[in-house]
């Protein structure tokens, strides 16, 4: 190799060496929005059936419970707390997304930051510069294996969450250059999660198992462990046996100065993000067209190969809806929003978005950038209307702002079944830096016993 390091070199190098006071306010403070979005998604589904029983299964598996899972009166081990609070803030596909390789950022690298600051009394600038470091680990890497690697069929929010869940552990447990390589290093022989398995928990624990896998990793490189060189990019390595050679400038170019994590966006809709075009643009025709919606004949969404080979589905469950073209369109159409309620059980057997749902025709134009869609609308009378969306909201380009970040929040926690602490926690999420440890913040996750709910 031309360099004198390698990539995963590089990247331990910089992960042990960044000081938090280089940081930008602007970069902190998207840090901040990124971990109150993480844990308003993961709040909101505290009572969900699927959280109480990988709750119940990491219980029994449990080491001493010294980190708390959100919402729950539990307490568990770091890696199993870490495991549920990412399942957990990825169920609903309502959490944030870094668009150019559609990572989840936080799912698998807040829960670290967060359990394991929580066990090491860490202060919440530690916790927060840990979360940007792996956030900003897992994106670059996504970066240089994308389009290919996700083309292939990985699940690129565990497949690459997994380093920056290692990069975290690695800051937080103060691993040396040497010995956060390393855990990268290790990281990569634990990376996985399939497309495949989009619509169904298991994309779930896959992402929880990037969570967990890379506190093992760093834990293991703590304690003297070694992983090849090029673990990551090497010509045996892992972007190579998961995809194609690896863009490596994507990975160390501009360390410290171009920020990947930076891009990060929020959903203002419970649908996977390559779906908030095709719901803008029905909302936009919805209002254009008021009661003729009423005698839609057709409806026809365009979008590029990602967008369909993400959403050209049949709804048989409420994880069917919030991957689906056909229930996207049919929602926004239907009743004029896209709320969490519209993704669940009721308006999959719900008969009217069922037969809205047939009459959606999805199409592929590879002319479209990614996260835009077009749609086109035949009525009964043969008029054709048509609207096109190439920047939804919640995008970079129309980012929500802090006081809908901060609504977006209430309600998840309202759903949640939490009440009574929501203002305060959000007060203490937006000074996190400044605080000494962040024990009290965790007190006030902790427990709906907290809560008028509980």
């Amino acid at each position: 190799m031309s360099q004198a390091f390698s990539a995963t070199q590089i990247l331990g190098r910089f992960v042990a060496e960044a000081r938090f006071e280089a940081l930008p306010e602007a970069l902190r403070h998207e840090g901040r929005r990124s971990i109150l979005n993480h844990i308003g998604c993961a709040l909101g589904v505290a009572r969900d059936p699927a959280v109480i029983t990988a709750l119940e299964i990491m219980r029994d598996a449990s080491g001493k419970p010294r980190a708390t899972v959100l919402g729950q009166h539990d307490r568990l081990g770091v890696m199993e707390a870490a495991f549920v609070n990412a399942i957990a803030s990825n169920l609903l596909d309502y959490d944030d997304t870094h668009l150019n390789t559609v990572i989840h950022p936080s799912a698998p690298v807040a829960p670290v930051a967060l359990a394991l600051g929580e066990e090491l009394g860490a202060s919440g600038a530690e916790v927060l510069h840990a979360f940007l470091l792996g956030g900003e680990i897992a994106c670059r890497i996504g970066n240089a294996v994308s389009p290919g690697h996700y083309a292939r069929g990985w699940h690129i929010t565990a497949s690459c969450g997994v380093f920056g869940a290692a990069a975290a552990a690695a800051r937080l447990m103060r691993l040396s250059a040497e010995e956060t390589a390393h855990a990268l290093g290790i990281a990569a022989s634990q990376s996985g999660s399939i497309i495949e398995n989009l619509a169904t928990a298991a994309k779930n624990i896959g992402v929880g198992n990037a969570a967990r896998n890379g506190i093992l990793a760093a834990r293991f490189a703590a304690r003297g462990y070694h992983a090849a060189p090029l673990a990551i990019e090497g010509p045996l390595g892992w972007a190579r046996a998961m995809g194609d050679a690896p863009v490596l400038p994507e990975i160390t170019e501009g360390l410290g100065q171009r920020w990947e994590i930076a891009r990060n966006t929020y959903k203002p809709y419970a649908a996977g993000i390559v779906f908030h075009a095709v719901i803008d643009a029905c909302l936009a025709l919805r209002e254009q067209l008021g009661t003729s919606v009423e005698h839609i004949k057709s409806v026809t969404v365009a979008g590029d190969a990602l967008l369909l080979a993400r959403g050209d589905r049949d709804v048989r469950n409420e994880r069917d809806t919030r991957v689906s073209i056909h229930h996207c369109a049919a929602v926004a159409l239907r009743l004029g929003r896209a709320d969490v309620a519209d993704f669940e059980m009721a308006a999959v057997q719900d008969a009217s978005l069922a037969a809205l749902r047939a009459k959606v025709v999805a199409e592929c134009d590879a002319s479209l950038p990614r996260g835009a869609a077009r749609v086109t609308i035949t009525l009964a009378d043969g008029s054709t209307h048509q609207h096109y969306v190439q920047h939804p909201r919640g995008s970079a380009e129309r980012p929500l702002n802090d006081a809908e970040l901060a609504a977006k929040y209430r309600a998840n926690a309202a759903l949640g079944g939490t009440t009574a602490d929501v203002e305060a926690q959000i007060a203490a999420l937006w000074a996190l830096d400044q605080a000494a440890s962040i024990a009290p913040l965790m007190a006030l996750l902790s427990s709906p016993a907290h809560n008028a709910a509980g």
